[in-house]
């Protein structure tokens, strides 16, 4: 099993930007999908972005099109999301998590009961 640690969360004003990072580490992080959710209390947690463990595929939520951007470096096991012009709805506790796709490199998962492994979280507030 993957483990991963999710960093760069933290509290912004409405137009701000914040960098997440999510590291993996005990499996070949190459072979992974890698999504993030997020998720507010009282509420299912919510696809947010995916890339494919090429790094070839993303996708993202129409909700944050345009604002955010994942992306992924297999050389340090880590996954980013760039999130720009965040807005007060953004806010929540963001999750990275993990897809076997070993033999699909351009799969992309948006389903939360596909992911195997999750983080622990990080909390990003945005203020109006």
């Amino acid at each position: 099993q993957v483990q991963l640690v999710e960093s760069g969360g933290g509290s912004v004003q409405a137009g701000g930007s914040l960098r997440l990072s999510c590291a993996a580490s005990g499996r070949t992080f190459s072979n992974y999908c890698m999504g993030w959710f997020r998720q507010v209390p009282g509420k299912e947690r919510e696809f947010v972005s995916a890339i494919s463990w090429s790094g070839a595929n993303t996708v993202y939520a129409d909700s944050v099109k345009g604002r955010f951007t994942i992306s992924r470096d297999n050389a340090k096991n880590t996954v980013y999301l760039q999130m720009d012009s965040l807005e007060p709805e953004d806010t929540a506790v963001y999750y990275c998590a993990t897809h076997d796709s070993r033999g699909s490199p351009w799969r992309v998962v948006t389903t939360a009961p596909e992911y195997d492994s999750w983080g622990q979280g990080t909390q990003v507030a945005v203020s109006s």
